[in-house]
């Protein structure tokens, strides 16, 4: 009899063990970023085959359908790499189904806005049993302090602009995640055009995103209270010399912002 009960007690252990471990299946989405996203300079940027999505967007929307399906209490259950994953996917998959909404009759994901209203804040998104935005999504949700405290998210999700990161062709998943995040990170700080050090004026040029959210990249992410303590990390990726680098190491190097470049991330 206590055989019986120890063997019964081990299957239910074992049975909510893998709801827990249960993964969403990004698989569609997968599919439909390696068919129509291309990396381009070596990785360090991506174009988007928006026409090519506008033909799968039965298929985009089965994935979306897949995405909204997903209750608050059964995304609580997942581990945190696999809530993150779903979020970053959620919001980038949204941001492609916007643009196709008007593709190809516009240059810029701000065409879709208006005086009133921002493309972020239109609350368009059916997820958690909420109509959402993404800007709910982004702010609300991914870089609310507390839950991930991640500051290399923003080098994941893609706001379709040229001047944003790239969109990865490939799913965030939970299992990579953490090689992933830093994988995009290290090849947008070596994207020359939007991060660099200037050699002539000894400043560090970067993206306006660290202008725009320098908050996140001093939250406490490893201990790190400065920006320039983050770049620091990063130096081998944003510099091209050993000298440059150890000044970016060394800290003190001025930091000038470079303007953001808001036009479609399309495929040329």
């Amino acid at each position: 009899m206590i055989v019986k009960r120890l063997l019964l007690a081990w299957v239910l252990l074992v049975s909510a063990n893998a709801v827990v471990a249960a993964k969403f299946d990004h698989g569609i989405w997968d599919g439909l970023l390696r068919d129509h996203v291309q990396m381009i300079n070596h990785g360090q940027a991506s174009q988007v085959d928006y026409a090519g999505f506008l033909q799968k967007r039965a298929v985009l929307h089965t994935y979306l359908s897949q995405l909204s399906a997903i209750n608050a209490n059964e995304f609580s259950t997942w581990s945190q790499s696999e809530r993150l994953a779903f979020l970053i996917n959620s919001y980038n998959a949204y941001t492609v189904d916007l643009i196709l909404t008007r593709y190809p009759k516009l240059d810029s994901i701000k065409d879709l806005g208006s005086l009133l209203q921002s493309p972020w804040k239109k609350s368009f998104v059916p997820l958690f049993g909420k109509m959402l935005s993404l800007d709910d999504i982004e702010h609300g949700m991914i870089r609310k302090p507390g839950d991930y405290n991640d500051p290399r998210i923003h080098f994941a999700v893609n706001c379709a602009s040229i001047g944003c990161p790239g969109l990865l062709n490939e799913a965030y998943v939970g299992t990579k995640l953490e090689s992933q995040l830093e994988t995009v990170t290290r090849a947008f700080l070596a994207d020359r055009s939007r991060n660099r050090y200037n050699v002539a004026t000894g400043r560090l040029e970067v993206s306006k995103i660290f202008d725009w959210y320098r908050e996140d990249f001093e939250r406490g992410w490893k201990g790190w209270r400065k920006l320039e303590q983050f770049l620091a990390h990063y130096a081998d990726s944003l510099t091209d010399t050993p000298e440059a680098k150890a000044l970016v190491i060394a800290g003190g190097v001025k930091i000038r912002f470079l303007n953001y470049d808001w036009a479609l991330n399309k495929k040329k």
